[in-house]
């Protein structure tokens, strides 16, 4: 049996990468999911290899930066599966990497749009159904850099440090309501995006692997691993916790 047998629940930008992992593990473990993305044949792509793979999925596209999608989402997820016990909010983006004084305003405008407001819409409509329900599991994807500080992504810098103190708030919020709300912290993962730029930049990928204590970077399956286990029951006491999924690489650096 499954750890996550008889339970259902959402996956945002599942279409690829982190998502598409978490989105997959889940239904490994036996769980209906609703996978989302804004990008209709990706996401779909993400139900049929889990379909393939013996599980339950079913899409619905859903762009995170509008609150009456993401309600949409959440509201479909309860009408396709009767209820959400869970769900993993992965949705979220960063501009090219540039010092703040070369950064135009309205990246920060949209960076904030997605992944603060699209994690702050996720909660509140999320929150509304497990009410319903007597409790759930939600996780967010952080970052690393919500944790510390980094250079020249202050806008995504800024939109993670929200997203993990707004973890840690929902979680105070809603404890006694049987209601845990996590976050994971990925390190350097490699998604599509990471791979093409190892491809293009080996030199700097090379020096940004040894400030790592494992000495590699992490695959979407161990952030997908660490989701599957803050969603399961062998989690039921752990809330408000931001993990790091990196090889240890903010390790020395949080203070």
């Amino acid at each position: 049996m499954g750890l996550l047998e008889n339970k259902a629940g959402l996956v945002t930008a599942a279409g690829s990468g982190i998502g598409r992992a978490s989105a997959m593990a889940l239904a490994k473990e036996g769980a209906k999911v609703m996978v989302s993305d804004i990008n209709e044949e990706s996401g779909k792509e993400t139900v049929r290899l889990i379909e393939e793979a013996g599980g339950s999925a079913s899409f619905f596209k859903c762009n995170v930066a509008i609150e009456e999608e993401v309600k949409g989402l959440v509201e479909a997820t309860v009408a396709k599966f009767g209820k959400l016990d869970f769900a993993h909010n992965n949705a979220g983006m960063g501009p090219k990497p540039v010092p703040i004084a070369e950064s135009p305003s309205e990246d920060f405008d949209r960076v904030i749009k997605i992944n603060l407001y699209g994690m702050y819409y996720a909660l509140k409509y999320e929150i509304i159904e497990m009410l319903k329900t007597g409790g759930g599991s939600i996780v967010n994807t952080s970052s690393g850099s919500g944790l510390e500080g980094m250079t020249n992504i202050v806008p995504y810098s800024a939109s993670k440090w929200g997203v993990t103190g707004m973890t840690k708030s929902v979680a105070l919020e809603y404890g006694k309501e049987n209601i845990r709300v996590n976050a994971i912290a990925p390190g350097l993962t490699l998604t599509p995006q990471v791979e093409a730029w190892f491809e293009a930049a080996p030199e700097q990928a090379k020096a940004t692997l040894g400030n790592i204590p494992s000495g590699k970077a992490t695959k979407p399956e161990d952030q997908a691993n660490a989701v599957v286990f803050l969603c399961s029951d062998l989690a039921s006491q752990i809330n408000g916790v931001i993990l790091p999924v990196d090889g240890g690489f903010v390790a020395g650096k949080l203070h």
